[in-house]
């Protein structure tokens, strides 16, 4: 159906073409209308290449100009937003080597701190002790001496009392004491 449908519309279009010419005459126009519109395009041509053109071109130039001005400055922009940023990270990287360092100088403060405390602690604790052995030993002397002098001053009295005589102390007490030295000798 659709095939015989293509072969009339084939025929009809083979009848007008035979009424009206031929098919490249169709196309072209006479030659008074040729000339014609060849003439009117060069005059419109002439026109505007010789008033619209220079001033196409100038805005053409300006545009141009523009748009290297812009990716100038975009390029200058990139540059300063480039060197800004490496001023930042170098100030960053400033900054944390200077909180490290803190850090580090609080980390050897403290720890000299501590030493220096544990030191004065310590001395201060053997200064303690030195005292306390001074005083154990000075209250250690004393008793013994007054150990002595009462060992002393029971022996002569009862040696008085064996003897039934008094008995000269002076002599006696070093007589004592000479006993008492040998004995904490063994």
């Amino acid at each position: 159906m659709y095939h015989t449908l293509l072969v009339q519309f084939g025929l009809v279009l083979a009848a007008e073409a035979e009424e009206q010419g031929s098919p490249v005459e169709l196309l072209l126009p006479a030659w008074p209308e040729l000339v014609a519109g060849i003439v009117a395009f060069g005059l419109v041509f002439g026109f505007v290449r010789w008033k619209a053109w220079p001033m196409i071109n100038r805005s053409l130039e300006a545009r141009q100009e523009a748009i290297t001005g812009k990716l100038a400055d975009a390029e200058k922009a990139k540059a300063d937003a480039e060197s800004l940023r490496a001023d930042y990270e170098r100030q960053l990287a400033d900054v944390r080597g200077q909180s490290n360092q803190l850090i580090e100088d609080a980390r050897k403060s403290a720890e000299q701190m501590r030493t220096d405390m544990i030191g004065r602690a310590q001395s201060e604790a053997d200064n303690l002790l030195a005292k306390a052995r001074e005083e154990a030993d000075g209250e250690k002397s004393r008793a013994l001496a007054e150990a002595r002098q009462e060992v002393a001053n029971l022996s002569i009295d009862l040696a008085e009392r064996v003897v039934g005589q008094n008995l000269d102390r002076q002599a006696q007490l070093g007589l004592v004491e000479r006993y008492i030295a040998e004995l904490e000798k063994k």
